[in-house]
């Protein structure tokens, strides 16, 4: 018997969902264009992203790095060629006319400031999420982004980009769930979130995210990336935010939550969000379940079960969990793969969409327009926890 995915006997399996894995594969393009990029902000994340672009040698030349801190820079080393710049001032990368693209990977109150300089100076931009620090931020760099219709613009959120996110985007879109009303969303781990200090002068410059200064906490550097998920799955944004939080397990000098739990209404969907996060326990881990009427779908980053309902089941020919040498196999628990097999990590896909973005001038599927969407709901959702007043979607947001 077999192993097949539920997908081979839906009505999704079709040209549409299959084709958007292989799209990029298909695009006949010059390949041979190699593009020049340099790394802004080389913390963890920096790194993360060089070491695989180094893995991409066909499509990017890391032509320089930049970080405030020498340390950092000199960690970096081992991620980029050996003719690669180590440069301190973000200015003088985005000077140098060598260099078609800049990632940033800095602290999150850098971003706008960085990113938009890049833009007035010509350069291609990838930018981790979340996009701003604040709604006005946002709005800014949206309208100039708009301006700059030549220039690739897209947003650190990889979702977007995974063959299992967008096969489960089309089970919702296609109505394979039903009516979906609830989302549960967690992304919980159990650690102070510190990193190791030798200098205590740097501090706030090191541990960033502990700091209002500089930090939109767990919203904005976890539950982002589900947050944007939604936006993209259902087509839609939230309307009204409620959220609590509280610095409830390390009273070691933060200023941000150690523990948040933030509730969207989506109206005209019909639908509630639940978000949360804690870093005083990891049962849970990554969690992220979408109900509906016909079934559930439950995900990690890279790997998602789907759950069909009482009479879904019937319809897929499932009878109390058994199946036949044609039929759809089920989990032990009841759940039927998504996929067949675990897919790549999500940066892997979104390098390649950078890259085909920039030589095929197409719009990204996470680009300003999107990123400024996410940055409002991240702010709205820290609004509604440090004031604890409900937030509402404006009308002048414009997404």
């Amino acid at each position: 018997m077999h192993r097949r995915s539920f997908i081979k006997k839906s009505a999704l399996f079709g040209s549409g969902v299959l084709a958007a894995e292989n799209v990029l594969a298909n695009l006949s393009l010059d390949r041979e264009k190699i593009i020049n990029i340099a790394m802004i902000g080389c913390g963890d994340r920096g790194k993360g992203v060089l070491s695989v672009i180094k893995s991409m040698p066909a499509k990017f030349n890391i032509v320089a790095y930049c970080d405030v801190l020498d340390f950092r820079l000199e960690e970096t080393k081992k991620y980029v060629p050996a003719s690669a710049k180590a440069i301190k001032e973000s200015q003088k990368v985005l000077d140098d006319k060598t260099i078609d693209a800049v990632f940033i990977a800095t602290p999150l109150s850098e971003h706008f400031k960085i990113a938009k300089d890049a833009v007035l100076a010509g350069k291609h931009v990838y930018v981790e999420k979340t996009m701003t620090y604040n709604i006005a931020q946002a709005l800014e760099l949206r309208n100039l982004v708009l301006k700059h219709p030549k220039l690739v613009y897209q947003v650190g959120y990889q979702y977007r980009y995974s063959p299992l996110y967008f096969r489960v985007k089309e089970m919702i879109k296609t109505g394979y769930l039903g009516k979906v009303s609830q989302v549960d969303c967690r992304w919980d781990r159990n650690g102070n979130w510190r990193r190791k200090v030798t200098d205590p002068k740097l501090e706030r410059q090191i541990n960033w995210r502990m700091y209002k200064e500089y930090s939109g906490g767990l919203a904005a550097e976890l539950l982002s990336h589900q947050i944007d998920f939604i936006n993209w799955a259902f087509e839609t944004q939230p309307d009204e935010i409620t959220g609590v939080g509280g610095i409830d397990v390390f009273k070691d000098g933060r200023e941000t939550c150690d523990n948040i739990q933030s509730m969207l209404r989506y109206e005209r969907a019909g639908m509630i969000g639940n978000f949360g996060a804690t870093c005083g326990n990891a049962h849970d881990g990554y969690l992220f379940k979408i109900k509906g009427t016909k079934g559930s779908v439950s995900l990690l980053t890279n790997t998602g079960i789907f759950y069909p309902e009482p009479e879904t089941k019937k319809e897929l020919g499932i009878v109390d969990g058994v199946t036949g040498a044609s039929k759809i196999v089920v989990n032990q628990d009841g759940g039927i793969p998504i996929l067949d097999k675990l897919t790549l990590d999500g940066t892997n896909y979104a390098l390649e969409e950078f890259y085909e973005s920039i030589i095929s001038g197409k719009l990204p599927a996470s680009n300003v327009k999107t990123g400024t969407q996410a940055a409002i709901c991240v702010a709205m959702c820290n609004e509604a926890i440090y004031s604890g007043n409900k937030q509402l979607w404006k009308k002048e947001y414009g997404i």
